[in-house]
């Protein structure tokens, strides 16, 4: 049946809620004390965590073109991440409306719950290079997630993958960094930065690979600026006390923004 061209009977055709599923996605937030900011408190990490799936994706869909040696499709995914990221950083802004008292008044209901366990967030930083073994640790009883989660740690992360298109292009990348234990984290090295620092200083011979350093540099930016929202808006909610689930809150996030992914990328800036 339709209305003025409109179509108004779905009883046999899908509508744009069965298509999304909102009946599952709506339903999805349960508050546990019948507080306002408690519904605000799940939305907002609900939201993060779709985010999240989506910026998972394109960071694999980027490993595997740059593994490829497709640079121009790679350079969509990292920019759609970095995209992702803004969306990311704003909703800490609507987060920090909850003031300390909103948030004792149903901080009780999290239980031992805690951001710090989010497998997501944990497959980002390990694609992205940030590998800690503990990180693998409370997904332990879940395989549906630790697989996936141990496979992602156990992979190249996006800088090695770059750091190898830089050795196949003919650029000197020493053997001892591309033959490295890929579940470390990349350490500075001075010799990365030269071969950086030659891209940089020749980017009109090295376009795309110029373009590709930027690209990353525009990724880790933004991933830092989320972690410093993230860190701002707890001590703006709960100060320097502990987080839930036994995390260390603030004083952790800290400690986070000290952490680069690409360290040569910044340091060669100095070098020009």
């Amino acid at each position: 049946m339709t209305t003025d061209g409109i179509q108004t009977d779905f009883s046999d055709r899908m509508s744009y809620g069965d298509y999304l599923r909102l009946d599952t996605l709506l339903s999805a937030q349960q508050p546990l004390s019948g507080e306002q900011d408690e519904l605000l408190f799940i939305t907002i990490h609900q939201v993060q965590e779709l985010w999240m799936k989506l910026l998972n994706s394109e960071l694999d869909m980027a490993i595997r073109h740059i593994r490829a040696d497709e640079l121009g499709p790679s350079f969509k995914c990292l920019s759609r991440v970095s995209r992702i990221q803004v969306q990311l950083i704003q909703a800490w802004d609507v987060l920090s409306t909850m003031t300390p008292a909103d948030y004792l008044r149903f901080r009780p209901s999290l239980g031992s719950s805690s951001g710090f366990q989010s497998w997501q967030y944990r497959q980002i930083e390990f694609k992205l290079g940030a590998k800690n073994p503990l990180m693998l640790k409370p997904h332990k009883h879940r395989p549906d997630i630790y697989e996936p989660l141990e496979a992602a740690f156990n992979a190249p992360s996006l800088y090695d993958e770059a750091l190898r298109l830089l050795a196949r292009r003919g650029l000197p990348v020493p053997a001892d960094i591309l033959q490295r234990d890929v579940t470390a984290p990349h350490q500075a090295d001075s010799r990365v930065e030269d071969v950086w620092g030659l891209i940089y200083r020749e980017s009109e011979t090295h376009f795309d690979l110029y373009e590709l350093a930027e690209e990353l540099v525009d990724v880790e930016d933004s991933f830092q600026q989320w972690r410093f929202r993230h860190m701002k808006t707890v001590e703006r909610i709960i100060g320097m006390r502990q987080g839930t689930g036994g995390s260390a809150g603030v004083a952790y996030l800290r400690q986070a923004l000290e952490r680069s992914f690409f360290p040569e990328l910044w340091s060669v800036r100095t070098k020009l």
